[in-house]
């Protein structure tokens, strides 16, 4: 049985990750993002999501993988996060993060859901942020809602086809993009971890299990899980 995955943003944190744990798990890993995956055995496809015709030259490469597969779970990981407000967000930035954060995954959707065969799945990685907000960084916020109401929209829509779906909303999580908006004051991070019950970060491994859950679960269908160790809301 050939059983792949195809994810976005593969190189770095959750999705280099996911991706050594499905290449551990005997699937075919195709990772795409602008830098190439490290990691023996996974496969790359150079794009920048950022461009509407990102998909051009490597839509014959993507049939190939998908026809081919038996099983497909196709990731939609990659993502934006740019430091905006509503008073200051322009139409054209706007634009740019909801490119890569919300159309570039429908722009997979469109051309590999008519590939995927029964028992495949479409996972939405989406954040806390996706149901709830705070203040500098209203272009994430807005699209990673998005993500979660796109989620529930593949589920009505795929009624029938044997493809399942769910959005995976990661907390805090020990990546090079968390480090790079918190940057290195141990202030701002011990504020972090104690709006955490755990009062630590989260390891991407942890949310590399619960996507895997995902993967293999059909009775999750439609449904957006946080895995956050549990968030303190004041």
């Amino acid at each position: 049985m050939s059983k792949v995955l195809i994810l976005s943003g593969g190189s770095q944190g959750i999705g280099f990750a996911t991706a050594k744990r499905f290449l551990a798990e005997g699937y075919r890993v195709v990772n795409l993002s602008r830098r190439a995956i490290d990691l023996a055995g996974a496969e790359h496809i150079g794009v920048d999501m950022q461009k509407r015709d990102w998909l051009d030259n490597c839509i014959n490469d993507l049939e190939a993988v998908a026809k081919d597969a038996d099983e497909l779970v196709l990731l939609h990981n990659a993502a934006r996060h740019d430091s905006d407000t509503v008073r200051d967000l322009s139409a054209e930035n706007f634009a740019d993060v909801l490119q890569v954060n919300l159309v570039a995954p429908q722009q997979l959707n469109t051309l590999l859901i008519p590939l995927m065969k029964s028992g495949s799945a479409i996972l939405y990685m989406g954040s806390t942020l996706s149901e709830k907000a705070v203040a500098g960084c209203a272009s994430y916020i807005a699209s990673k809602h998005g993500v979660v109401g796109l989620m529930k929209a593949t589920t009505q829509d795929l009624i029938g086809r044997g493809i399942h779906t769910a959005c995976i909303c990661p907390g805090f999580t020990d990546t090079a993009m968390l480090r790079g908006n918190l940057g290195d004051d141990p202030v701002v991070m011990a504020a972090i971890t104690g709006m955490v019950s755990y009062g630590r970060l989260i390891d991407p491994a942890e949310i590399v299990d619960t996507i895997w859950f995902c993967a293999q679960s059909p009775v999750i269908n439609g449904s957006v899980l946080h895995a956050n160790l549990g968030q303190i809301e004041r």
